[in-house]
């Protein structure tokens, strides 16, 4: 009887798994319109006074998504404010929902991908994860991997969908 040989773990083929770089810490949303009068109305006085009574302590060490729930037209300073109460507070503040907080963090991580692991390497990105990565993370990754590897592929190494192989 011959012996089993795993001849993916022999092989060169490298896998990138997003969730291996998921950066943990929890994830919030702070509702702005909590402090406008009648969720529409900036009075900035109140608006300020508001902001300087607020526990801001809630948040050490999040990742903060500021939005309005509301149709309130607001100056663009107000999230300025409020971002200025979180600063050294928040581990990262955006402007808008969760998703796009989960993007911007994706995008900064792999802005910083070290891709020589994977120079002229065969990669497969894992497809399957248990955490929330947006799938624009899925394209930030191929856009750097592309740039480097002999060919990209997508899923797990026993059913992987080919996405780019480099021309000879």
């Amino acid at each position: 009887m011959a012996e089993i040989v795993n001849r993916v773990a022999n092989s060169k083929l490298k896998t990138f798994d997003l969730e291996e770089i998921y950066p943990e810490g929890e994830r919030v949303a702070i509702d702005i319109s909590q402090w406008l009068e009648n969720g529409f109305i900036l009075r900035e006085k109140e608006f300020r006074v508001q902001l300087k009574s607020f526990n801001w302590n809630h948040y050490t060490d999040k990742y903060v998504a500021i939005h309005c729930s509301t149709d309130a037209v607001l100056p663009a300073y107000t999230y300025l404010l409020v971002t200025a109460h979180l600063s050294g507070i928040a581990k990262k503040v955006v402007q808008g929902s969760l998703a796009n907080l989960e993007l911007v963090i994706f995008t900064e991580l792999l802005q910083q991908l070290d891709t020589k692991p994977y120079e002229n390497a065969p990669v497969i990105i894992k497809g399957c994860s248990n955490k929330p990565i947006p799938e624009s993370a899925y394209l930030l990754l191929f856009q750097q991997l592309e740039k480097v590897s002999k060919s990209v592929m997508f899923g797990e190494a026993c059913s992987s969908v080919p996405i780019y192989k480099k021309k000879k």
